[in-house]
């Protein structure tokens, strides 16, 4: 169905997402990953039931917030010349949002899963920040 030419749009534009506010920022995958690790330490410090069942879902929670932060990123920051630059930034991307899912550390306890996804969130940090100055 075709509009009137009375309501179709007299400009066209587009934007990277819904409400284009440009705030980005790794450092908020970064900091729910941190609590991740820090959740991991604690759950094994300690043997209390209440408290670990406590842990790992509040873990489990944040795990999911570092992948909502790096999609947003993905998706809505970087651009097709990000990646032409940074071949390996998808790759980066998929591997650090497996290690916040279930097969990393929203599905262990181990803070060496942590520590494996802060050091992806790294790198895509520095890449994040060299497109920042370019």
């Amino acid at each position: 169905m075709r509009l009137p030419r009375i309501l179709a749009p007299r400009t066209v534009v587009s934007a990277h997402c819904d409400l284009p506010c440009g705030v980005y920022d790794p450092a908020q995958a970064r900091i729910e990953a941190e609590s991740v690790k820090a959740i991991a330490e604690k759950y094994q410090a300690n043997t209390d039931p209440e408290f670990r069942t406590r842990a790992l879902i509040i873990k489990e929670q944040r795990a999911e917030l570092v992948k909502h932060h790096l999609w947003v990123l993905w998706t809505d920051y970087f651009k097709p010349p990000h990646f032409e630059k940074y071949p390996h930034l998808h790759q980066l991307f998929n591997e650090a949002t497996k290690l916040a899912g279930a097969a990393g550390a929203k599905g262990s306890a181990d803070p060496a899963k942590a520590d494996e996804l802060l050091s992806k969130i790294e790198e895509i940090s520095k890449i994040f920040w060299e497109t920042k100055q370019a």
